[in-house]
């Protein structure tokens, strides 16, 4: 599978299209000005605590209060409490955990005002960007992710991604690590580490460690609210999470970022730095790869499918509702087929849907009804597949007995909206227009102005939608005839099939259009 990157800059957001096989499968926009992302790690301070949410609203310098659970602590949450304290007041006076007393972990099932106190400072991450009235979520569980690794304080824990099946590769990574991590630091390996060498993996952890560092440094000089480190920029951390063997193409319109790009694979892949590459021409980069155009067909209430099925997509406060239909294609052959074919074609296309448009929470779809197990079971076992290269967590249920299929989707940034509607040019947005029956009125003020100003006019010509064509010709005399024998002037006629009822245009012997404006 070809992966492609198109990097859209503008100078109050970057937007940026990830392509797969030249089929647009996720969009992500980022305001040049967004000072909150996921990630983001904050000093902050307790501002109301909510026993009967189990949950404390915190101070971190948005807007709206962030949101913190008490399941979003972490059962390290002493140790980082701690080590908050300690380096604000001076006791703690290195990054390394070597030296560090780990606290006990707290209870799952405990309550928050039994492990924060009032107004106290803490360290924070953020875990879902503001969503409609929400604040960001946060959590206690600091992670510092690289390509590789991810670096988690306060633990000795190792874990490896499940992706990664090989039990050797897995041994080898678990033996690999426990032998270079710092002590109190758990390590999650993700799928990019396998087969990589030891040398790779060393170099990622100590940088990790240096952001830890610095983290601790800031700690000793900052006041709350305040920014400690922040997450890459949305560019660089979709490289950094889906770069692969496949990824065969990056294309950026800025050069600031074009060279932020390839300064950040030459850190872990120099040799894939030659696939980025700087659009300089003057056409706008997403008209150049026919991303504006797969956006436009790709968003609004329905999604039409090469066979002629269409999906519906309804979103309630509560959750998204996908309905599938058939179109044209049930009718070509034997309807068990034609469904599961239909319904197969559909949940590429909704798994597609599902990351382009980064919907989350409760997804519910209507397939077509299958009335065999056997086809049930293997629509289930496609969108599956299908959705495997969804980096979001989720969980697919079996279709029910009424043939609807649930999904559940991890949402941590808005969903991506975009109205594909246009305004219409006859109405303007108003849904009403000007009296058909004064046209020919208008039609005859701009012929008087046109005379009036240009008295030197010849062979003037006047296009109109045909039912328009066909009334000015009509009767005797007509109203050509009426003006030729007021202006003195013979108006040519000429139809127009794509025009508007009320649209109408002057040309001058030029073929060239008179305007007004």
């Amino acid at each position: 599978m070809e992966k492609e990157l198109i990097i859209n800059a503008t100078q109050t957001e970057v937007e940026i299209a990830l392509l797969e096989n030249q089929k647009l499968v996720e969009l992500h926009r980022q305001k040049t000005s967004s000072t909150f992302s996921v990630g983001d790690i904050f000093l902050a301070s307790i501002k109301k605590q909510m026993p009967s949410l189990n949950a404390a609203f915190v101070d971190i310098g948005h807007r709206k209060d962030a949101f913190l659970h008490y399941t979003d602590l972490g059962p390290q949450m002493r140790s980082l409490v701690k080590f908050t304290v300690d380096t604000m007041s001076g006791a703690q006076t290195t990054h390394d955990l070597i030296n560090f007393e780990l606290q006990p972990d707290i209870d799952k099932g405990g309550k928050i005002d039994k492990v924060l106190d009032k107004k106290q400072h803490l360290l924070v991450q953020i875990l879902k960007e503001p969503i409609s009235t929400k604040g960001p979520r946060l959590t206690c569980e600091i992670t510092i992710p690289g390509r590789f690794l991810v670096l988690t304080p306060f633990s000795d824990a190792i874990a490896i991604s499940k992706k990664i099946s090989n039990a050797d590769e897995r041994k080898r990574l678990q033996l690999l690590i426990e032998s270079i991590k710092p002590k109190n630091f758990g390590v999650i390996l993700r799928t990019a580490a396998e087969g990589k060498k030891v040398a790779d993996l060393h170099e990622e952890l100590r940088m990790l460690e240096d952001k830890w560092k610095k983290i601790h440094d800031e700690l000793q000089k900052t006041k709350t609210p305040d920014k400690l480190l922040s997450e890459l920029d949305k560019t660089s951390s979709i490289l950094r999470d889906v770069l692969s063997d496949s990824f065969n193409r990056v294309v950026v319109n800025d050069e600031t970022i074009y060279k932020g790009a390839r300064e950040y694979l030459k850190s872990f892949a120099p040799d894939k730095v030659k696939i980025v590459s700087h659009h300089k021409g003057t056409k706008n980069i997403f008209e150049t790869y026919g991303i504006s155009r797969q956006i436009k067909s790709s968003f609004g209430k329905t999604s039409t499918m090469s066979s002629g099925a269409y999906l519906v997509l309804e979103h309630t406060e509560a959750m998204h509702v996908i309905d599938v239909n058939s179109g044209p294609k049930m009718q070509r052959r034997d309807q068990e087929e034609a469904s599961l074919s239909v319904n197969l074609e559909s949940a590429k296309e909704i798994a597609r849907q599902l990351r382009l448009r980064d919907l989350g929470g409760i997804i519910l779809i209507d397939f077509i009804d299958m009335r065999k197990s056997d086809n049930k079971s293997e629509l289930f076992r496609q969108m599956k597949e299908f959705m495997k290269g969804d980096r979001a967590q989720h969980t697919i249920l079996p279709l029910s007995r009424f043939g609807l299929m649930q999904i559940t989707r991890q949402r941590v940034k808005p969903e991506i909206k975009i109205d594909t509607a246009e305004v219409c040019p006859t109405c303007k947005g108003t849904g009403k227009v000007n009296a058909t029956v004064l046209l020919t009125e208008d039609i005859e003020r701009d012929l008087k102005f046109i005379l009036e100003s240009h008295p030197d006019s010849k062979k003037l010509k006047l296009h109109t939608h045909p039912f328009v064509h066909a009334y000015l010709k009509q009767g005797l005399p007509s109203l050509q005839m009426k003006w030729y024998m007021k202006y003195s002037k013979w108006i040519r006629l000429q139809k127009e099939e794509d025009y508007r009822m009320t649209e109408f245009k002057f040309y001058d012997q030029h073929n060239d259009e008179i305007r007004f404006n």
